[in-house]
């Protein structure tokens, strides 16, 4: 099993309004840094996983979470 980090930003900023632009600078990234973590591609640090769930006003683990996956 291994485990994968999966997460709500594409929801959540659809919720809130906030475009990759917008929240990029919000979480002092940049946008392509954004569409990486949306896609899964990129595994945040845990400094810009907390800015990002700041930004949303939501507990870390209700913007990511960890699923195990067959490999």
């Amino acid at each position: 099993m291994t485990l994968i980090l999966k997460n709500r930003l594409k929801e959540l900023r659809a919720r809130d309004g906030v475009n990759q632009t917008e929240m990029a600078k919000l979480a002092g990234v940049s946008r392509q840094t954004i569409s990486l973590i949306e896609r899964g591609e990129y595994t945040p640090s845990v400094i810009i996983a907390m800015k990002i769930a700041q930004v949303f006003n939501e507990q870390l683990e209700n913007v990511f979470r960890l699923e195990e996956v067959d490999e």
